[in-house]
């Protein structure tokens, strides 16, 4: 790969960026930056902004109501949707569920729920992981089974991020009891989050924030239209999601936008009248950080223009990043000191200066600290990655 951008692509970059950051509502950037849970608010309003420039999914095709942009582009794209403090849209409907519904579901399905996954109109939540069903996610107990002409849905989840918002769940559940999940076992559905049947519980994480809810399903039905695809063939769709997760969630716009803020915040903040950045340890850490997340930027760019995925590529990365995403955090933290804890609640953001004279980088530090524990965890265990990479790369 050429490791400097093209004329054309640093005048793409240079567009996105006028644009982008002129789009970005003021308030919206702030809460960005200072809240680690972004408010359905500011989805919704991101996702409608970027819809009407046609810019809400720049990475499915555009059939389908993409850009028609190559992968680099899309990168340059989202790393300057980053670098003006733009909310990561809510990524259940435009990362899996869109990409699932144009690669394998019915055209009326497409037709349906495409065009209100662009807007922004329909959230989404993902019905994956349970409270015995986490990284080994075939081992799931929810259960679908049929009663004339519906499903009648059984079981629970848990850790389900934006259940609290979504209007949908993109639901996984065992359908054959008497197969292995992985030969036919498990079967994807479209569930209203309104159905009754469906009740709804918000998991407060260490952050004080809710992200995650535990979900219930007492005897749900659904119609025979909610079935996705073809049914038995759910653990094919789960890899298919799970491979394009992984890669998501590198997060390298993300990364390489807070590690410019680290160097701001080692700049700024002083050691016995020193700044930061002067200290050999933190000068250190800050151009390891930068070399990793360089580093990690060009595997993920390579994966993207690779015509099929490799899984144990996909779960190296998530490893890598959910690390130096840690390690991102730890640093900052470290930084700041104490003034760290300063929180901004939802109710307290809109206040004028509810935590007293602090720097703008500082409120949300400590809790985003915190509540990054979970990338370690979220989307497959770093330790099952590992076990991924083992089987399929060396073939343990």
């Amino acid at each position: 790969m050429q490791f400097e951008l093209s004329p054309e692509c640093e005048a793409f970059r240079r567009e996105m960026q006028a644009q982008l950051r002129a789009m970005v509502p003021a308030d919206m950037a702030r809460r960005t930056r200072q809240r680690v849970h972004p408010t359905k608010d500011d989805l919704k309003l991101w996702n409608r902004l970027l819809n009407e420039k046609g810019w809400a999914a720049p990475h499915w095709p555009q059939e389908f109501g993409g850009t028609g942009w190559d992968p680099l582009l899309v990168h340059i794209f989202e790393e300057e949707c980053a670098a003006a403090d733009a909310p990561f849209p809510s990524y259940f409907g435009l990362r899996l569920v869109g990409p699932l519904l144009y690669t394998f579901g019915s055209q009326e399905h497409r037709d349906r729920y495409l065009p209100t996954i662009l807007s922004g109109d329909i959230f989404w939540c993902q019905g994956f992981s349970e409270p015995s069903s986490g990284s080994d996610l075939a081992s799931l107990r929810t259960r679908a089974y049929r009663d004339g002409d519906e499903w009648i849905v059984e079981g629970g989840k848990l850790w389900t991020t934006e259940a609290h918002f979504a209007d949908k769940m993109l639901l996984l559940a065992r359908t054959n009891p008497d197969v292995r999940p992985q030969r036919g076992g498990l079967s994807m559905f479209i569930l209203d989050m309104n159905a009754p049947g469906v009740t709804r519980r918000p998991v407060i994480t260490i952050d004080e924030g809710h992200s995650v809810n535990e979900i219930f399903f007492d005897s749900v039905r659904l119609p025979a239209d909610a079935l996705l695809g073809e049914e038995g063939e759910g653990w094919t769709y789960a890899k298919f999601l799970l491979a394009h997760e992984r890669i998501t969630n590198a997060h390298v716009p993300r990364n390489k936008r807070d590690v410019r803020m680290l160097r701001t915040i080692a700049s700024e903040e002083c050691d016995g009248g020193q700044p930061m950045v002067e200290r050999p340890d933190i000068a250190e850490a800050l151009a390891r950080l930068e070399i990793d997340v360089a580093a990690l930027e060009w595997s993920v760019l390579r994966e993207l223009n690779q015509p099929s995925g490799n899984p144990a590529i996909a779960s190296g990365l998530k490893i890598l990043a959910s690390e130096i995403q840690q390690r991102i955090t730890d640093l900052a933290v470290d930084l700041v000191g104490p003034a760290g804890l300063v929180f901004y609640d939802e109710a307290a953001i809109e206040c004028d200066d509810p935590a007293g004279d602090v720097a703008d980088y500082v409120p949300g530090l400590a809790a985003r600290q915190l509540f990054y524990r979970a990338t370690t965890i979220y989307a497959g265990s770093n330790e099952i990655q590992r076990g991924i990479i083992a089987r399929q790369a060396f073939g343990y």
